[in-house]
C-alpha cells in the first residue's frame, strides 16, 4: 500500500540541545536511521511510494505556488520548488543552499514567495531583523535536523549602513556548509564555545544581497506583475491547511529517500560553490524523475549565468560610477589614492571588498577595469613618479556605461562631485537668483 498522500507531521528531532563537540564531521552526514519521528508514527520507506510519487508531489509544489506568485520565468519556478523540497533533507546535506528573493520595488510578491515557502518548507523559522544571537540559538537547539531561517526584509539588515549585522552575515556564510561553527569566548567559564551555524536561510528583500550571501544562493529577481498578470489572493487562515497537507507529504517522502540522498552524487552542469549550492537540489530533481532531472538542470545553469553575470555587470559598472566621483577634477590620480578614496564611501562595498581587512586591493582594481580596457601606468605627479591612473583612460567606459555626471546649475558643466548644491565652488551662488 502506497502513501504518497498521507498526511503526518514533519519528521524533526525533538528540542534537545546536544552537545557540538559531538557533531559528524561533513562526510558524516546524518542519515535517517537517526532523524527522530514524531511519537506514535511509523517510519515510511522508498517501498511505501509510487515510482512517480515525487514527480507527483513536485508538479503539485510548483503549481500551489503559481497559484498565488507569478515568478519571472520557469527557470525561477524549478530552483524554488527544488530548494523547498531540499529543506526536507537538510539531515544529509554538506551544503544548505541559500534562497535570496529579490526585487527593485515593493510589491514584486518576494514576501509572498516568502510565506509560500513558509508554508512548504522544514521547520520554518520566519523572522524580520532577527538579532545573531537568536538565530543562533534557533539552530542550536535543533542541531541534528535544524530550522529552516526566513528572513523578510533582508534589505534592512544588510543594508549600506547595517554594520552592526556583520554577524548575522557570518553566520548565514559560515551556516552554507557543515561543521562551520562560530567561536564565541564566553567570560563565564573562561572558554570557547562552538556554535553550530548549518542550517537552510531563504532571505527576501529590495535589492541585491552582499556578495558573499548571493554567492552561496540560488537567486530569485522578482518583478511587479504587469498588466494582464493576475494570481489569487493568499489567505493563511483559508489557503494555509491544504498548503500544510502537501508540506507533510512532501517531507514524508523526502525522509523516506533520506539515506539514497545522501549518498547521492548528481551529474553538475556547475562547479566550485555554485555546484556545492545545486547538488541538493539536483539530487532532489533526479530522485523525482520525470522530467525534473533536465529542468534541473537547465534552472542551474540559466539562473547561476544569470546571477553571476549581473553581479559582475552591477558590480563593475558601480566601479566605475564610483571612480568618476574619486577623480573629480583630477587628470590623475596615484593607485593608492584612487583606492582610499574609493574605500572611504561608507556606502560602497570597497571598504570590504574580497578582503574584510583590506578591502580593495590595486590587483583587485585592475582586475575590475580591465574589461573596460583601463590600466594603470607609471605617471609623474608632484611628490614623484608612481602607479596611477589617467582620467583619459576612463572618459570612453564613463560614457558608455555610467549615467550622465549631475551639471552645475550655473554653468551646466559636469559635476565631479555633487555636494547637494549642484554648483561649481568657483561658480557664483547669487548667479542662480
Amino acid at each position: 500500500m502506497t502513501h504518497a498522500f498521507d498526511q503526518r507531521d514533519d519528521q524533526t528531532t525533538p528540542n534537545s540541545e546536544p552537545n557540538p563537540e559531538e557533531q559528524p564531521m561533513a562526510d558524516d552526514t546524518t542519515t535517517a536511521e537517526n532523524v527522530t519521528v514524531s511519537p506514535g508514527e511509523e517510519r515510511l520507506t522508498p517501498a511505501d511510494f509510487a515510482p512517480n510519487a515525487g514527480e507527483l508531489l513536485l508538479n503539485e509544489v510548483r503549481d500551489a505556488i503559481g497559484k498565488y506568485v507569478i515568478l519571472p520565468d520557469a527557470h525561477a519556478m524549478t530552483g524554488v520548488v527544488l530548494w523547498i523540497a531540499a529543506t526536507h533533507a537538510v539531515p544529509v546535506w554538506a551544503h544548505a543552499p541559500r534562497l535570496v528573493i529579490r526585487a527593485p520595488e515593493k510589491r514584486c510578491g518576494k514576501s509572498r514567495l516568502l510565506d509560500l515557502a513558509e508554508a512548504t518548507c522544514h521547520d520554518p523559522l520566519l523572522t524580520v531583523n532577527a538579532s545573531p544571537s537568536a538565530v543562533y540559538r534557533s539552530i542550536g537547539m535543533k542541531t541534528k535536523n535544524p530550522p529552516t531561517i526566513l528572513l523578510d526584509e533582508a534589505d534592512t539588515i544588510f543594508g549600506p549602513k547595517a554594520g552592526e549585522n556583520e554577524d548575522l552575515r557570518g553566520l548565514l556564510n559560515a551556516g552554507h556548509q557543515r561543521n562551520r561553527p562560530a567561536l564565541r569566548y564566553n567570560a563565564a567559564n573562561s572558554s570557547v564555545e562552538r556554535i553550530q551555524t548549518f542550517a537552510m536561510a531563504a532571505l527576501a528583500g529590495i535589492g541585491a544581497m552582499p556578495d558573499t550571501i548571493e554567492d552561496r544562493a540560488v537567486v530569485i529577481r522578482m518583478r511587479r506583475r504587469a498588466p494582464g498578470e493576475s494570481v489569487a489572493p493568499y489567505r493563511t487562515r483559508r489557503d494555509g491547511p491544504a498548503l500544510d497537507n502537501l508540506r507533510k507529504r512532501l517531507n514524508q517522502w523526502v525522509v523516506a529517500h533520506h539515506d539514497h540522498l545522501g549518498t547521492a552524487t548528481p551529474d553538475m552542469p556547475v562547479e566550485d560553490r555554485a555546484a556545492d549550492t545545486w547538488e541538493p537540489l539536483l539530487a532532489i530533481a533526479d530522485l523525482a524523475g520525470g522530467d525534473w532531472p533536465e529542468i534541473g538542470r537547465e534552472a542551474c545553469v540559466t539562473l547561476t549565468e544569470t546571477r553571476d553575470a549581473n553581479a559582475q555587470t552591477t558590480l563593475q559598472t558601480r566601479l566605475l560610477t564610483d571612480c568618476r566621483t574619486a577623480f573629480g577634477d583630477a587628470e590623475a590620480l596615484p593607485t593608492s589614492v584612487l583606492l582610499d578614496r574609493l574605500k572611504d564611501d561608507p556606502e560602497a562595498p570597497w571598504a570590504t571588498y574580497s578582503n574584510p581587512l583590506q578591502g580593495l586591493t590595486a590587483m583587485k582594481l585592475g582586475f575590475l577595469l580591465r574589461d573596460f580596457d583601463i590600466r594603470s601606468d607609471t605617471i609623474r605627479f608632484d611628490t614623484g613618479q608612481a602607479k596611477g591612473y589617467q582620467r583619459a583612460a576612463f572618459a570612453d567606459a564613463w560614457a558608455r556605461y555610467c549615467a550622465p555626471a549631475p551639471t552645475c546649475l550655473i554653468c551646466r558643466q559636469p559635476l565631479a562631485i555633487d555636494d547637494g548644491t549642484r554648483t561649481h565652488p568657483t561658480c557664483d551662488p547669487e548667479a542662480r537668483r
